[in-house]
């Protein structure tokens, strides 16, 4: 059974850094591309960056080139999110995806 377990987000103020977490469980997690998006009430859910396997090649949203990182350790079976300067715009619930599976989400929110 596919687990995604997500884990990082909380209140930081603009300007700030946060790094997610996901724990991924119930499949062979190098053979998988993996991915954040991020979805706010009301709105449709954002591809915010994935991640490929093998080399690990990297696409990124336009909103969040230069400010966030994502990256696997295969070793530990997690999937990181590295955010900096973050903005209000970038509150959102944050979700690690595999395929059309996704986890609980974790909540980021950016405001002073």
């Amino acid at each position: 059974q596919v687990q995604l377990v997500e884990s990082g987000g909380g209140l930081v103020q603009p300007g700030g850094s946060l790094r997610l977490s996901c724990a991924a469980s119930g499949f062979t997690f190098t053979g998988y591309a993996m991915a954040w998006y991020r979805q706010v009430p009301g709105k449709e859910c954002e591809l915010v960056a994935e991640i490929s396997t093998g080399r690990g090649s990297t696409k990124y949203a336009d909103s969040v080139k230069g400010r966030f990182t994502i990256s696997r350790d295969n070793a530990k079976n997690t999937l990181y999110l590295h955010m900096t300067s973050l903005q209000p715009e970038d509150t959102a619930m944050y979700y690690c995806h595999k395929d059309n599976t996704r986890g609980q989400g974790t909540q980021v929110t950016v405001s002073s």
